[in-house]
């Protein structure tokens, strides 16, 4: 993450080296940067605002500044409009300052009682040295879990008090990265009930509350080590800890991650400081992200064949077989928190896209996503951005009413494992509210009683609202089926509404089968793929699912299709793998990828399908790509043969090569044989 910057606007260094020696002359450098009293205050704070440049439309408005909350590392607004917030007073603690609030961090709660949009209480829920600078916090109903390595913590409030009902229970510890950014982060609640996190690439293992490893569902122990797993990871599982499931693996601080209403993953992640190669993701389940060699572990700037001549394209290992392709690369930064925004109240551009934080360039975007092939592409669109070099967005999140809420950690830096601001006096920090000109802060009122009134706050933008919504409605099981089944079937609901309804609809006790199959013959392939995602995660035979949609026209559900056959035990898989295959142009490298996770581990089944079909016709550009990513016994000499052909370019020849490096067995050892003697 960015380093610090001299207050005057010129920068001290663009990025932090962990060299010895630039570390020194970091820390000398940044203590001409520490805060004074003339930065702190509502004063200053309503000066900062009207320095903000603000998307056409929106304003922004002050909430909460200090001393009501400093250094706002994550925060989270429950279902009453209240902002949840993990502070970072104590960041670093390990420095030569020590530590500045003695009785540790806090978890502080905001409240704007008369609804001007101002907070006027707060209530501080917890406090101790086991929440220091938490990098996460998600308000689940009377639960709240809190992610601060070594430890993801729960905390109770059963009797509604804003006050923790006594000490958290653990529900994972043994995570590495201590008091460090790229540790574990926050938990998100998924539209199927599950529970989505993240953590970087510091966060390395992690394990159950009494100390062992977890587990995950492949038989894997989730533990960086490269046996499979490595660097950063995206995770899910259920509420209980149970069920846990590697989403991908090998990114470096993927800071937080968001989940739409069809479950679809999206995070961002941070270079190697300084290569101008931040990246926006879509996390293709059970994909490879390429941050470290996948076999070796090497690192992106060891020489390796046919390597991208940019770096930021290189520090992603993007010309690797098995790497799959970043959605959109920002350039240099400090991504941190991230949401999706599926409300109305913001004007259509922001409506069902990606909102997030980069603390490094002080800017709150929006990245408008369009489907392309089997993936997607993106751009920019900013909502608040700041010349001031204090201004750093840490988190957003969606309120019931609509309207975003904008934390600023406020520090002439960011991370690079320093800071500012070390005098708790004046130690810094602000929320901002975000929405249109002239719209004041609302609350919808719930009522959880009955069907009807849980099916209405299911629709709400806010994720805290939808968590008590999702389990009124599945603890009603059948009872809900009416009001759900009348958002599901209405023509003018919003197609992320008939999602959440199609999730809890196909999860009332003996009706998966038949509402999986009404989302699979649905004219919206948003829809189709929703469905079989509930398919895979309920346990059901995806076989005859994936027969249904072989020749869905939508490349989309093609992908969706080819991860649903990965590790596949069918004699039925391979065949459809290859009927897949075949619908593959030889331009999508979205779909190269999916047809690579598909046939994880079952290679010379899968591809020896596909090459029965394709027959003497494997060699067009569409079955090169295939052959490039394939990793079966059949694959080396079929390599041989690419770069032997004479229409062959020299740059495939050398991304050919570089495919051998993922292989292993005497057949490669024998193709490379052939290739050399050839040669000479």
């Amino acid at each position: 993450m960015p380093l610090v910057e001299m207050a005057s606007g010129i920068p001290v260094m663009t990025k932090l080296s962990f060299h010895a020696t630039a570390w020194s002359l970091a820390i000398a450098m940044t203590l001409a940067t520490r805060a004074d009293a003339t930065r702190s205050g509502r004063e200053h704070a309503l000066e900062q605002l009207r320095q903000m440049q603000v998307a056409d439309g929106l304003e922004a408005t002050l909430f909460g500044v200090e001393p009501m909350v400093v250094n706002p590392a994550n925060i989270d607004i429950d279902s009453k409009g209240r902002i949840w917030v993990t502070e970072g007073a104590n960041y670093r603690l390990f420095q030569k300052w020590g530590k500045l609030r003695p009785g540790g961090d806090r978890i502080q709660v905001l409240e704007d009682t008369d609804g001007d949009g101002i907070a006027d209480k707060v209530t501080t829920f917890y406090q101790g040295d086991d929440v220091n600078a938490a990098l996460g916090i998600c308000v689940l109903g009377d639960k709240v879990i809190v992610s601060c390595s070594p430890n993801v913590l729960v905390f109770e409030d059963k009797n509604g008090d804003l006050k923790a009902d006594g000490p958290p229970t653990k529900l994972f510890t043994g995570i590495q990265g201590v008091d460090h950014d790229h540790a574990v982060h926050a938990f998100v609640f998924g539209p199927d009930g599950k529970l989505y996190f993240n953590m970087g690439n510091e966060g390395k293992e992690l394990h159950r509350a009494d100390g062992k490893l977890v587990v995950d569902v492949d038989g894997k122990e989730v533990i960086t080590n490269g046996k499979p797993y490595r660097q950063g990871l995206a995770l899910r599982m259920n509420p209980d800890g149970s069920g846990v499931e590697v989403l991908g693996n090998n990114f470096r601080n993927n800071f937080e991650l968001a989940v739409d209403s069809f479950g679809t993953v999206w995070q961002s992640d941070n270079d190697d400081d300084g290569n101008r190669g931040v990246r926006i993701n879509y996390v293709m389940e059970h994909g490879n992200y390429g941050y470290t060699d996948e076999i070796t572990g090497a690192g992106w700037g060891q020489k390796r064949t046919g390597w991208e001549e940019e770096i930021p394209l290189r520090h992603w290992h993007l010309n690797d077989p098995g790497v799959v392709p970043n959605l959109l690369q920002t350039g240099a930064g400090s991504p941190t928190g991230i949401a999706i925004y599926e409300g109305q109240l913001l004007p259509p551009v922001f409506q069902g896209q990606i909102i997030h934080c980069d603390a490094g360039p002080r800017v709150v975007r929006a990245y408008p996503t369009t489907k392309s092939g089997a993936g997607y592409t993106a751009t920019v669109t900013n909502i608040l951005s700041s010349n001031d070099n204090w201004f750093r967005p840490s988190d957003v999140c969606v309120a019931p009413d609509g309207s975003l809420y904008v934390a600023d950690w406020n520090d002439s830096g960011v991370g690079g494992h320093y800071m500012a601001d070390q005098d708790l006096a004046t130690m810094t920090g602000r929320i901002y509210r975000v929405a249109p000109k002239g719209n004041h802060p609302s609350v919808p009122k719930l009522d959880l009683s009955t069907a009807a009134g849980a099916v209405a706050a299911l629709q709400s933008p806010n994720q805290a609202t939808r968590y008590v919504a999702w389990q009124a409605l599945h603890t009603l099981d059948a009872a809900a089926e009416g009001e759900l089944k009348r958002l599901w079937q209405s023509p003018s609901a919003d197609t992320r509404l008939r999602a959440r309804a199609l999730h809890l609809l196909a999860r009332i006790k003996g009706k998966t089968a038949q509402y999986v199959q009404a989302g699979l013959k649905d004219p919206d392939s948003d829809l189709r793929i929703t469905a079989l995602r509930i398919a895979r995660e309920e346990g059901l035979d995806v076989i005859p699912l994936v027969k249904q949609l072989a020749k869905d026209p939508s490349a989309q559900v093609q992908r969706e299709s080819l991860l649903a056959l990965r590790h596949q035990a069918s004699p039925e898989a391979p065949e459809l793998w290859a009927e897949l295959a075949q619908r593959y142009g030889g331009k999508d490298r979205w779909f190269v990828e999916a047809l690579g996770i598909g046939a994880d581990q079952q290679w010379d089944a899968y591809l020896g399908a596909w090459l029965k079909r394709v027959g003497d016709n494997w060699n067009t550009p569409a079955g090169r790509e295939i052959v490039w990513r394939s990793r079966a016994k059949a694959t080396p000499d079929l390599l041989v043969k690419l770069i032997n052909d004479k229409s062959t370019t020299e740059p495939e020849k050398q991304r050919y090569l570089r495919a051998f490096d993922f292989l292993k067995g005497p057949e490669k050892d024998s193709a490379l044989l052939k290739l050399v003697t050839a040669s000479n």
